[in-house]
Parts: structure tokens; sequence; C-alpha cells
């Protein structure tokens, strides 16, 4: 009999272990191990005993790939998985794990886990095999272990006691997919209704006027209330505000609230330029579905050029047509000739030197400008000096000191504090990238947008942090400025934003404030 209980007590402890992660409350009795148990019991045949055992094993393997996958979800973006909506980015999620750790590793992890998952299928079909076994061997046993059973199944206990496993994780995801439906109606209702109402509006206050929209990656408000980053990138912005001075420019700063963290940046980026809440990646379908207007048709109606700088695009991107950019340039077409950086095809010194030159320089006509400055994304290594030359940068071919400098991804994650301190290091070489070309190529007149896409990782933030990110205006022309921090007009300024490179710690509106904002101020 203690045979037996042994076998009961590990099945039951293997079912509860799939309960512990993301779960508030926890049972001590998973409940279909009772009734997996039970059947083994009292099944007359081996084969079906067999079938049963190995069927229940592969679904527990399922099941414990399932957790691993939702308590990564929770480690990089701060969410629970959700697989109606999180399908749509499994190819981007395999693409940065094979930039970060290269092909061989990431097949190597891709086998462990399966490896894993047959050994816990294995695990569990040997331990209900052997409770079988042992039920057959005498009437008696069995009889005794299966009344055992039923006793316990026959008993009410509080659902925090006993609970069933594989209905709690179905159930979970059930209503996260009817939820997730219903948002999608209501977004797709809400767009639809956006759109009738009018079309793009010019920003005449901006005609004749560059505008640079420059996101920069993971830049999150953690990044200056965080003790354990503020003094590295308060310097870093320090810095900047220097480069500010110096160039006789002015500047105001905020915090806007991003739809996501950790990842999927363009569900920010779309956020903002669109005036419209996109959370998911059925938002995001639907705003390109719909041809709802964005910022980028309120430049063209101004006259502006509108460009996509995107460095780390490296395959088709028919968004980025479907948005309506006049031009874009992504990893191919870019022109980098310098050598990779782990995931970054491309150091933000090149982005925007290669920006200013092909974009800026011989622009006739206002450009909007978009950028996705990219040296600051996971994983943080290497983090490059900022080049005084600029003019030597051509394309990239300075940058070749650089090829394979700095530990491996896969060495560096092994430590998480080495990994926040490196973070901090890549936010901080962007803020001061930004500085060198606020110093040596921005265009007298411009209008410079500084902010974050979205915080980092739930690793680097800590659960439960603020999803705001910095947000920086910078121009010559102070009057451009003022709506933002209501200098002037209290009323007029956008939530939280005043003079300076320092927010507020007051938290900010959401990103599609942004657009509206505009519209209402800057026409």
């Amino acid at each position: 009999m203690r045979r037996m209980v042994l076998l009961l007590f590990l099945l039951n402890a293997l079912l509860v272990a799939l309960m512990v992660p993301g779960s508030a409350s926890v049972p001590w009795i998973a409940a279909e191990g009772l009734v997996l148990a039970g059947l083994v019991l009292w099944l007359p045949a081996h084969g079906l005993r067999r079938g049963l055992a190995w069927s229940a094993g592969v679904l527990y393997g399922l099941s414990a790939l399932f957790v691993l996958a939702d308590a990564v979800i929770r480690a990089s973006l701060g969410r629970p998985l959700n697989l109606y909506l999180d399908t749509s980015i499994a190819h981007a999620s395999v693409d940065l794990l094979t930039a970060n750790l290269g092909l061989g590793m990431s097949l190597l992890l891709a086998a462990l886990v399966t490896a894993l998952v047959l050994v816990l299928a294995a695990v569990v079909a040997g331990l209900l095999l052997r409770i079988g076994e042992y039920g057959h061997r005498t009437v008696r046993h069995r009889l005794t272990a299966g009344l055992a059973m039923l006793a316990l199944l026959g008993l009410w206990l509080p659902a925090q006691l006993v609970s069933a496993t594989a209905v709690r994780i179905g159930a979970a995801q059930a209503d996260q997919m009817m939820a997730a439906q219903q948002a999608g109606a209501r977004f797709r209702e809400q767009v639809a209704t956006v759109a009738s109402e009018g079309g793009a509006v010019a920003l005449g206050r901006l005609a004749d006027t560059h505008v640079i929209l420059a996101f920069v990656e993971s830049y999150g408000v953690s990044a200056i209330a965080d003790e354990r980053y503020r003094p590295v990138v308060s310097a870093a912005l320090d810095r900047l505000e220097q480069a500010i001075d110096r160039q006789g420019l002015h500047v105001v700063s905020g915090r806007l609230r991003s739809p996501v963290q950790g990842g999927q940046s363009w569900l920010a980026h779309g956020t903002l330029l669109s005036g419209l809440w996109l959370d998911s990646q059925q938002d995001y379908d639907a705003l390109l579905a719909t041809g709802r207007t964005t910022l980028i048709d309120d430049f063209r109606a101004t006259g502006h050029q509108a460009v996509a700088v995107m460095p780390g695009i490296t395959m088709a991107w028919p968004e980025g047509r479907a948005l309506g950019y006049d031009r874009i340039l992504d990893a191919r077409n870019l022109g980098y000739r310098g050598p990779p950086l782990n995931w970054v095809t491309m150091p933000d010194q090149f982005t925007w030197s290669r920006m200013h030159d092909t974009v800026l320089a011989p622009a006739s006509a206002p450009v909007f400008a978009e950028l996705a400055l990219i040296s600051s994304h996971a994983p943080w290594v290497p983090v490059l000096p900022v080049l005084e030359q600029w003019h030597a940068i051509g394309r990239g071919e300075v940058f070749e000191t650089w090829r394979d400098a700095g530990e491996a991804p896969a060495s560096l994650w092994q430590d998480p504090e080495r990994v926040r301190a490196q973070y901090a290091r890549a936010v901080a070489y962007s803020l001061d990238v930004a500085a060198g070309y606020i110093d040596h190529r921005l265009p007298l007149g411009a209008l410079l947008v500084i902010l974050g896409d979205h915080q980092p990782a739930p690793l680097v933030t800590g659960e439960g942090a603020s999803r705001d990110v910095p947000v920086h205006l910078i121009s010559a022309d102070r009057t451009l400025l003022e709506p933002f921090s209501g200098e002037g007009n209290a009323e007029a300024g956008l939530a939280g934003f005043r003079p300076g490179l320092f927010p507020g710690e007051a938290p900010g509106p959401d990103m599609s404030a942004f657009r509206p904002f505009l519209h209402r101020h800057l026409r």
C-alpha cells in the first residue's frame, strides 16, 4: 500500500506543478490524477490501460510545453500566453531567438525542449502503468484502491484544495479567446466609426518643417525612474541636454503609456501613428485592413514626404506599404556594409547618419521620417562607442572593428544582473548617438521627437512596472513646443509634459492621445 501511496503522490505532484506558474492559488489535489488512477485500476485489458496511460502522458507533456511557453511570455512580454492571439507572432519569436542565439543554439534549445516533453510524457505514462499493475495484483488490493479513489472523488472538497489542471488551463484560454474576440469586434467597430468621420488632417503649423519621429527600442520609464539604471541613463540625458543647449534648441518631455511591454514594437508604433489603442495583433491587422488614416497621411496632406527607416526589418514588409509610406528604407536597402551585432543589424549611429545622407540632405520638400532605432534591443551586447567623426561613417565599414565584439548573448544572459547593466548601457548609447546627431547633423528648424516604444521585459523592470515611456520633443522653435507643456495655456498641455529632458513622476496618457493632440494644436 505504501508503494501505491507513493505512486499517487508523485502523479499528483506532477499534475499540481502545472498550476504553479501564473496561479494565485494552487490546489493540493489534482482531480484528474484521481480519475486517471481509478481508470487504470479498473480497466480490465492491459492494452486499454497502456493506451490510456500514454495518451495521458502525451497530453501532460503538451500541457507542460504550454506552461513553459506561458512562463516565457510572462517573463518577456509581461502578460500571459494567449493561444488565440500569439500564434500570429510565433514566426517573429523564432526569428528573434535565432538572431540572438544563432541557428545551432536555437536548434539545440528546441531539441532540449522536445526531449523534456517526451521525458515528462514517459514519466506520467509510467506512473499510471505502475498504478494499474499494482491494482491488478489481487482483487482485494484492487477493491481497496478503487474504493479509496471513489471515496476521495465523492468528497465535497473546497476548490482551493482540489482542482482539475487541464480544466483550469483550458478554461483560462477559453476565457481569453472570448475576451479577445469581443475586444476585436469592438475595435473594428471603433475603426469603422472613426474612419467614417473624416480623413487625414493637415498639420499646418508643421508645414515646411522636417519632422523626425525616432523610436528608441526598449526605452521605458524604468530607465529613468529605477535606481538600478538611473545613474547611467541620467548621465546620458545630461549629455543630450548639453547638446541641445549648444545648438540653441528647446526641449519638453513627458510620458506616454505604451500598449505593450518587452516586444511587439509595431503595436506601439501603430498606436502612436493611428491614435487608436493597439494592444494585439488582431487590432493591428484590423487597422491595416480598414485603411484608417494615420499620422503618415496627416503629414502627406501637409506636404511632407513620408519615409520609414526600419533597420530591423529584414524581409518583405507589406504592412509598410499598407500604411502608405512614400519610401521605406529597411535592412536590405539602407546600404550597410559593416558587421551585424547579434540581433541588431546595424548600429543606431549608422541609421541616423544614413537617414540624414539619403533622406534629409537631398530632400527638396519637408520630410516626415519615422526611425526605429534598434541598438537598445535585447540582447544588449555589444554596446558600441559613439564615433566622433560622423563624416567617416559612410556605409558602415568603420564599424568592422566591432565584428564579434563582446561576449555571446547566451553567456551574458546567464547572469540577470549583468543583463540589467548592459540594458542601461545600451539605452545610454542610443541617447548619446541622438546627442551626436543633434550636434553634427540635425537640420535647422527640424522638429525631433525621441521616445521609447515600450518598457523592456519584466526581467529588467520587475513585476508590475508602469508601461510608460519617456517622450522628448526638441526644436529651435519654442512656439511649437509650448502646446505640449501648456506654457501660456495650461489647459492645452499634454498631461505631464514639462520643459527639460526629465519627465515627471505622474503616469502619462495613452500613446493613442498623441495624434489627436497634434490635430487640436498643430493644424
